[in-house]
């Protein structure tokens, strides 16, 4: 599971709801909720960001300051 999903699905488990009721109240689908949860790398970012919406947050581009590297 990635990052992203392991934090959604304990927001959303915080928030005391099923996928479900977390795709009603987001407006997004279902397949979309279980696919995110369990770490499907093709999500789309849009959609990525109104589920994180739900609870204040937003993904964004990360910058790496010079003499910084990603190893």
């Amino acid at each position: 599971m990635t990052t992203i999903g392991k934090f959604i699905k304990k927001k959303r488990k915080e928030a005391h709801l099923t996928q479900v009721d977390f795709s009603i109240k987001s407006g997004l689908g279902l397949k979309f909720i279980r696919d995110l949860e369990q770490g499907k790398t093709t999500v789309r970012l849009d959609k990525v960001n109104q589920a994180l919406g739900m609870f204040g947050f937003e993904a964004g581009p990360v910058r790496i300051s010079a003499g910084e590297t990603d190893e």
